[in-house]
């Protein structure tokens, strides 16, 4: 009676630290989905880079610095070693302020501004742009639930023998942190 009772109490042990071995790979593997939203984002925008680029190169004597330094950090940013989260993510907040430049230097040329090509692009990159914000926010909430998985007990105990390492958040940049000044002529505007 008492080699049945402890059997039982082996097999749900071993039940057990199967389950929770399997919720933990499900949760890193979740997390490793997540960033692979990011990295097809960030190829789809990078993919788009070349197009607006050229348009822009074609309909406006454009500032080269601006573009090279565009097309610069796209380079990179493929370059960039697929494991490296925080350093992909650093060189694509850049090419996102750079972006914006070249959408703000574009507004002074109203043949660019009116050109079809040129308005498709932008569309297609802040829609990927809001892609990628969106991806972002999902790959944090999945690290929340993994790194949470592997501090919980008993889950802990099952992580530190299987060696499961904690997830990294991506971080917002300190510049993207401080507050927008905005300022007003004495006309209001």
């Amino acid at each position: 009676m008492i080699g049945w009772i402890i059997f039982g109490v082996i097999v749900v042990i071993i039940l057990l630290w199967i389950g929770i071995y399997n919720g933990l790979v499900q949760a890193r593997m979740r997390t490793q989905e997540s960033w692979s939203q990011i990295d097809v984002q960030l190829k789809r925008r990078n993919d788009l880079i070349p197009n607006l680029v050229e348009t822009v190169k074609g309909s406006a004597k454009f500032e080269q610095g601006t573009l090279e330094k565009v097309v610069g950090l796209r380079n990179a940013i493929t370059q960039t070693p697929t494991n490296d989260h925080q350093k992909t993510m650093e060189l694509s907040d850049q090419l996102t302020n750079g972006l914006k430049s070249i959408f703000a230097v574009a507004e002074s040329y109203p043949d660019l501004r009116a050109s079809n090509q040129y308005n498709k692009l932008m569309e297609e990159l802040s829609n990927t742009e809001n892609k990628i914000a969106y991806s972002r926010q999902l790959f944090n909430t999945t690290t929340a639930n993994y790194n949470t998985k592997l501090q919980s007990f008993p889950t802990n105990l099952v992580a530190k023998v299987h060696s499961f390492k904690p997830s990294e958040f991506l971080e917002t940049p300190a510049e993207e942190r401080e507050v927008t000044k905005v300022s007003f002529d004495e006309n209001g505007l």
